[in-house]
């Protein structure tokens, strides 16, 4: 079908105003915070599930390649077009559809962003836990459809944990709705935990029916002080094995935390080998005692530990944590942050050893790497910066992300803990889950037979 035609069908469905083809606009969908790249040649906004539907019997029928989009604020290419063809952009489909707090659960679209779903549930004494750091910007689409999660994964587990059900437009068009309302099922197998994580490239999510919590009577943080990342890593691990969960546990070594101070000079974060940011949550009495309990065991390991005075230093501490990602590259103004090899994720009793290695590792190639990230559960970023106008600089950059991904995976971890895999670590999925891709792949062929959903991701 000749593009113009199927420009024609395409705003009958979706209606002139959401349907695009001009330049700027198609350039805007052509890549995230990755290297990877891709051209659209639609952008369409739909605001119905059933516009979707058509758009994608459209595309079906013509072998179009169909890429659905949220916000944006990815880190691994998974949402660019990179063969082309239409581009979803779900951000219109953005409303709370149903508020079931007696039943602990909420109905959304997939275009309505994290923070706000929050917003509106916290006079109601509610939260969503999954708790990334563009909460501010990423949509809940974009999160179940990548697993996301965040700071407070540690206690309250990833967003899998918390979609009881999905409606879902599949590759040729059809509808159909997974999971129950209910907190469990055993009926069939479990399609939403399939859907959930799969990068848009088994169906395109519409809907979501998602578990809530009650909000915590309490917060309390504690600041810990460290000589070295590995000393951090190992007061972790004595922590969690003496069986208290904190509702996060954050790592800062000494590059961050120089970065943030550079970024924000009254912040004066604490200039050391490495910090760690535990919060506790729940009851007042139960807050207490975690955080003492977690005082106690760090007390033998760190330099110096301090506690949250009030609200207002805890969320001092906590802007400070979400001050990283625009600070990464304040270390050295003459460096640009690169996204590779990033989020690499390690069973809990080797993150002293990979702390080690990713030092080793910045030496070898003399790279400065800054470590922080989700070390409660084994979910470390390793931010990298580099002259990128220097090929030897890309060159560094590559081999370094490279080794940084062969040694999480030889430790029994993951190339990516919560970015995704989209179109940057495809080339390791053999190697992490050996022939177990080639259920993937199965499933993937059986799915979406023709390969127009989001190909070249996933390695499938």
């Amino acid at each position: 079908m000749q593009n113009t035609v199927l420009l024609e069908k395409l705003q009958e469905i979706a209606g002139k105003k959401r349907v695009s083809t001009s330049t700027a606009d198609l350039y805007c969908y052509s890549c995230d915070a990755s290297q990877i790249r891709g051209m659209p040649d639609f952008v369409i906004r739909p605001d119905t599930t059933e516009q979707v539907s058509e758009i994608v019997k459209l595309a079906y029928d013509n072998d179009i390649s169909i890429t659905a989009r949220g916000a944006g604020t990815g880190l691994a290419g998974g949402a660019v077009p990179v063969e082309g063809g239409i581009v979803l952009d779900m951000s219109a489909m953005n409303h709370l559809v149903e508020m079931d707090l007696d039943n602990l659960q909420v109905v959304v679209e997939p275009g309505i962003v994290q923070e706000k779903l929050n917003a509106e549930l916290e006079p109601y004494g509610f939260f969503f836990p999954p708790d990334p750091g563009s909460s501010a910007m990423c949509t809940l689409g974009g999160l179940i459809a990548n697993n996301g999660s965040g700071m407070r994964s540690v206690k309250y587990g990833t967003t899998r944990n918390y979609v009881l059900g999905l409606e879902v437009v599949l590759a040729d068009g059809t509808i159909i709705n997974t999971g129950s309302k209910t907190m469990k099922s055993v009926a069939g197998y479990s399609l939403t935990d399939l859907f959930v994580g799969s990068e848009g490239t088994l169906g395109i999510i519409t809907r979501a029916t998602l578990k809530v919590r009650a909000l915590p009577q309490e917060r309390s943080v504690l600041l810990a002080s460290f000589e070295d990342p590995e000393l951090a890593g190992k007061a972790v691990v004595k922590v969690l094995s003496s069986g208290i969960i904190p509702s996060a546990c954050e790592i800062l070594d000494s590059n961050i935390i120089q970065a943030i101070n550079a970024y924000d000079p009254h912040i004066g974060i604490p200039e050391v080998g490495a910090i760690l940011l535990f919060e506790v949550d729940g009851t007042e009495n139960s807050v207490h005692e975690g955080i003492e309990m977690i005082e106690q065991v760090c007390k033998s390991l760190a330099i110096d530990i301090k506690t949250a005075a009030n609200k207002e230093e805890r969320d001092e501490i906590w802007a400070a944590r979400r001050l990283v990602g625009a600070a990464v590259s304040r270390l050295d103004p003459l460096r640009t942050r690169v996204y590779v090899g990033e989020d690499i994720g390690v069973p809990i009793k080797e993150i002293p050893q990979m702390l080690h290695k990713v030092r080793e590792i910045s030496d070898e190639f003399d790279l400065p790497i800054m470590t922080y990230g989700h070390i409660g559960d084994g979910n470390l970023h390793t931010g990298m910066c580099i002259d990128v106008l220097e090929d030897g600089d890309w060159e560094k950059l590559n081999s370094a992300a490279d080794k940084i991904h062969h040694t999480a995976i030889r430790m029994g971890g993951t190339v990516t803990a919560e970015h995704g895999v989209g179109g940057a670590r495809s080339e390791y999925l053999e190697l992490e889950l050996g022939n177990a891709l080639d259920v993937m792949m199965t499933i993937k062929k059986a799915l979406d037979p023709k390969g127009i959903l989001n190909p070249g991701k996933m390695g499938v």
